[in-house]
C-alpha cells in the first residue's frame, strides 16, 4: 500500500511538470510569435529604439570562453542612449559564459530561446558588493557578499526577458562550498535588482542557482511572470522569488521547484530591518505552482523586520511540498504581518496546510532586541482543497503576544493514511473558522463568517505590457 500511494504521488508530480512544460510552451507561441523566421515579438514595459547583439561586442557562445567584458562592454556602450528611447542586448543562441555584470536604466536583456547564460565557477568573476544594509550582514556568512550573476542598482525602467531561453547559474560549486562550510561570503544570487522601480523579469528558465533566484530588494513597481525556476529539491537555499521590502510587486503564472521556499517575502533581519524600516507591501500573487519538500510555497519572512502587509495570493498549487503559506518569525524580529489574505489553494501531499511559527530563531547575532515582538494578525485563507496530508495544522506564536484575527474558511483537508493522532496544534492564536475539515483547535471556534479577499486591485495589476519586436538573423 505505502509504495502504490508513493506511486501515485510519483505519478502526479511527472503529471504536473510535464503539464507545466506544455503550458509554458503554449506560453512561448503565443507571447513570443515570429512576425518571420528572423524576427521575434514579446511583451514588455517599454520597447527600445536600440538594438545590439552580444557577439557585436567580442561574445563568444562556446560555453568556455569567458564573456563577462562583452557583457559589461556591450551594457556600457547602450547605456549612452538610454536618453534616446533606450536599448537592448540580444543574447543569441550559444552557450553564453560569465561572471556578474551589472545593468542600466532604459534597457532589456532578451535571452533568446536557444540561448544559456553560464555562470562562471570562477570566483574571481564574482566581485564583492555592499552588505545589504537592512541585514548588517551576509546570510551565509557574517562576512562580506559576492554580487549576483545579473545586477542592477538605481535603475529605472529595466527589462530581463527572453522567449524563455535559461539562465544557468551552475551552482554545484556553490552548494558544496556552502555544505562543507567553506564559504566566508554569502554566495551570489542568480538575479538581483536593487534601489530600482519600474522592473520586469519574465519568460525566462532559470536553472541551478548558486543561491535566491530572483531577488528584487528596496524596489517598486515590479512584474514578475512566465518564470520556470528549477533547482534539485536538496540544494541549500535556492529560494525561486523573495522580493524584500519591495512595493507594489505582481508575480504571476510561475512554476518553481526548489530546495527552499518557492517565494519568500522578506523585509529585514532583526535590529538592522527594525532601523532600516522599509516593508514589503502591496503584493499580488497569482497562478503559482510549486514542488518543495522541505519547504512552503509562499513563506512570510522569517527576515521581517521591516513589515509585510498587503499580500493577496489566489490560485495556488503546491505539490509535494511541505506546507502552503508560512509564518515564520520569532522575538527580536519586531515589525508586523497583517492583512494577509489567501483563497483557492490546491494542494497535494503536504506536510502541513497550515503553518505558523513564532520561534523562528535564526539571527544575526546576539545584539537583537529581547523586547521587539512581532505583531502577527489579519490572517485569511479560504477556499483550499488538500489531499495526502500528514498534519492540519502548527500554528504558534508567542507567550503574551498571540497571532490575532486568523480567519480560515471553506477548507477541506483530506489525510495521509498515517497521520498525526492530533490535526491542530494551537499555542497563542486566536481567530475563527468556518466549514474546515477536519475539525480545527478550539483556540479558533467556529463562526458563521467567510473569510475576507479584497475587491480593490492593486495599482500593479493594471500596469500592461507593451508588444515589443526584435529582429536578426539567430
Amino acid at each position: 500500500m505505502e509504495f502504490s500511494r508513493k506511486s501515485k504521488v510519483l505519478e502526479k508530480l511527472i503529471s504536473a511538470v510535464f503539464l507545466w512544460e506544455l503550458l509554458r510552451s503554449n506560453v512561448a507561441e503565443c507571447g513570443a510569435v515570429g512576425l518571420a523566421a528572423n524576427s521575434i515579438t514579446f511583451s514588455a514595459l517599454n520597447c527600445r529604439k536600440h538594438s545590439a547583439v552580444l557577439t557585436d561586442f567580442g561574445g563568444i557562445g562556446d560555453g568556455k570562453a569567458s564573456n563577462t567584458e562583452a557583457f559589461k562592454a556591450a551594457i556600457t556602450n547602450l547605456s549612452q542612449v538610454a536618453a534616446d528611447g533606450g536599448a537592448q542586448l540580444i543574447v543569441p543562441p550559444g552557450k553564453w559564459l560569465t561572471g556578474s555584470f551589472n545593468l542600466t536604466s532604459h534597457f532589456t536583456l532578451f535571452v533568446h530561446k536557444d540561448a544559456v547564460i553560464l555562470g562562471s565557477q570562477d570566483e574571481s568573476e564574482w566581485p564583492p558588493v555592499a552588505l545589504l544594509p537592512s541585514y548588517g550582514q551576509g546570510r551565509d556568512a557574517p562576512g562580506g557578499r559576492l554580487s549576483s550573476l545579473i545586477f542592477g542598482t538605481n535603475l529605472t525602467d529595466v527589462v530581463i526577458t527572453g522567449n524563455n531561453g535559461t539562465i544557468d547559474g551552475q551552482g554545484a560549486y556553490w552548494w558544496k562550498q556552502f555544505k562543507e562550510n567553506k564559504m566566508t561570503v554569502t554566495r551570489p544570487y542568480m538575479i538581483e535588482i536593487m534601489y530600482s522601480k519600474q522592473v520586469q523579469i519574465s519568460n525566462l528558465t532559470l536553472v541551478n542557482s548558486p543561491s535566491w533566484n530572483v531577488h528584487p530588494v528596496y524596489s517598486s513597481d515590479i512584474i514578475i511572470q512566465h518564470l520556470t525556476v528549477l533547482a534539485p529539491v536538496d540544494s541549500p537555499n535556492t529560494d525561486g522569488i523573495d522580493p524584500d521590502s519591495c512595493t507594489n510587486t505582481r508575480i504571476e503564472d510561475s512554476f518553481v521547484v526548489s530546495g527552499d521556499d518557492c517565494i519568500a517575502v522578506k523585509s529585514g533581519w532583526d535590529e538592522y530591518g527594525i532601523k532600516f524600516n522599509m516593508p514589503s507591501k502591496q503584493l499580488v500573487i497569482r497562478r503559482f505552482t510549486c514542488i518543495s519538500p522541505s519547504s512552503a510555497a509562499i513563506a512570510l519572512g522569517s527576515e521581517m523586520s521591516g513589515g509585510i502587509e498587503d499580500v493577496r495570493a489566489e490560485d495556488i498549487t503546491a505539490i509535494n511540498t511541505e506546507s502552503g503559506v508560512r509564518i515564520k518569525t520569532g522575538v527580536g524580529r519586531g515589525a508586523y504581518v497583517k492583512n494577509i489574505y489567501v483563497r483557492n489553494m490546491t494542494l497535494s501531499t503536504m506536510k502541513y496546510v497550515f503553518w505558523m511559527t513564532g520561534d523562528y530563531g535564526s539571527h544575526p547575532g546576539d545584539k537583537f532586541d529581547p523586547n521587539a515582538f512581532p505583531v502577527i494578525k489579519g490572517i485569511n485563507y479560504r477556499d483550499i482543497v488538500a489531499d495526502n496530508v500528514t498534519l492540519s495544522a502548527q500554528l504558534d506564536g508567542i507567550g503574551k503576544h498571540p497571532f490575532t484575527d486568523i480567519c480560515i474558511s471553506n477548507v477541506d483537508i483530506k489525510l495521509t493514511a498515517k497521520p498525526k493522532e492530533v490535526q491542530w496544534n494551537c499555542t497563542e492564536v486566536q481567530g475563527v473558522t468556518n466549514r474546515v475539515s477536519p475539525e480545527p483547535c478550539d483556540l479558533l471556534p467556529r463562526k458563521e463568517i467567510e473569510c475576507p479577499f479584497p475587491k480593490d486591485r492593486l495599482p500593479i495589476e493594471d500596469a500592461e505590457l507593451k508588444t515589443c519586436s526584435i529582429s536578426g538573423n539567430f
